[in-house]
C-alpha cells in the first residue's frame, strides 16, 4: 500500500469518527423527537375592578389548571417557527439597485395533538376559540381576552432545555376536523391546530427577565422528572 493511499485512508477514518461523534456525543445533533411544549391559555378577563370583562368560556378554559399542562404534553407534532424579512428596492443610489429590509413577517404554526377518550383536548381548544368568537350572537371578543402564549423547547438526551422560542399573543385560529372511520380500529385521533400569533421571540437571548439560579434549577428538575416518569408509562396506559 502506497503512502498516499494510507494517508487517504487515515483521513477518511478521521472524518468518519468526527461524524459519528456528532451523533453519539452529548453535544451532537438535535433530534426532532426531543422537545417540550408549554401552553399558557388566556384568562378571558380584561382589566380589573368594576370595568373588568369576563367570558364564561374563559372560566371553563381555566377551571382546571392541569388541563393546559395535559394538552401541552399531548402535542405530538410542533415546529420551531421561521421568520421572513420583507424587502424593497432602494432606488436612492446610483448604479444597480439593492434590496433593503422593510419589515418582517411571521408564518402561522401548525401542530398536532393526541385526543383522549373524553375529548378533553378538543374541548380545550373549542373553549379557547369561543372566547374569541361567540357562536350564539356571533359577537367577537376583545383581543387581549383571547391571546395566550406557547413555548416550545428543544431537549438534549438528558431532557435538558437547550433552545426555546415563545409565540407571543397567540391563539388557535384553526382547529381542524376529526375524521371518524370504522376502518381505523388501531389508530387514535390527531387533532390539527393552527396557531396565529403576533411574533415569536428566542428565549435564549430575548426573554424578558432572567430568573434566579435556584428558580431555574427547580423548574428544570421538576420538568425533567415529570418527562422521565411519563416516558416510562406504556403508551396504551397514557390514554386510560
Amino acid at each position: 500500500m502506497s503512502r498516499r493511499s494510507s494517508l487517504l485512508d487515515g483521513f477518511a477514518y478521521a472524518v468518519l469518527n468526527e461524524l459519528l461523534a456528532g451523533f453519539q456525543g452529548t453535544d451532537g445533533y438535535a433530534k426532532p423527537a426531543k422537545y417540550e411544549v408549554i401552553i399558557t391559555p388566556p384568562t378571558g378577563y380584561r382589566g380589573s375592578g368594576d370595568n373588568a370583562s369576563s367570558n364564561i368560556f374563559g372560566q371553563i378554559l381555566n377551571e382546571n389548571p392541569d388541563d393546559a399542562r395535559k394538552v401541552s404534553m399531548e402535542m405530538s407534532q410542533a415546529s420551531f417557527p421561521g421568520m421572513t424579512l420583507e424587502t424593497m428596492e432602494d432606488t436612492n443610489i446610483y448604479g444597480p439597485t439593492r434590496k433593503i429590509v422593510s419589515g418582517q413577517t411571521f408564518a402561522e404554526m401548525s401542530t398536532s395533538v393526541r385526543v383522549s377518550n373524553d375529548f378533553k383536548e378538543r374541548n380545550f381548544f373549542d373553549s379557547w376559540q369561543r372566547i374569541a368568537a361567540n357562536r350564539q350572537d356571533f359577537s367577537v371578543g376583545y383581543y387581549d381576552d383571547y391571546v395566550g402564549t406557547l413555548q416550545i423547547f428543544q431537549l438534549d438526551k438528558e431532557d435538558r432545555r437547550k433552545h426555546g422560542v415563545e409565540l407571543v399573543e397567540c391563539y388557535p385560529s384553526v382547529v381542524g376536523e376529526l375524521q371518524a372511520d370504522y376502518g381505523n380500529l388501531n389508530s387514535i385521533y390527531l387533532l390539527p391546530v393552527t396557531w396565529s400569533y403576533r411574533y415569536w421571540k428566542n428565549l435564549t437571548d430575548e426573554a424578558d427577565l432572567p430568573k434566579g439560579l435556584l428558580e431555574r434549577i427547580g423548574e428544570v428538575f421538576v420538568n425533567t422528572v415529570e418527562r422521565n416518569i411519563r416516558s416510562r408509562i406504556p403508551a396504551v396506559l397514557r390514554k386510560l
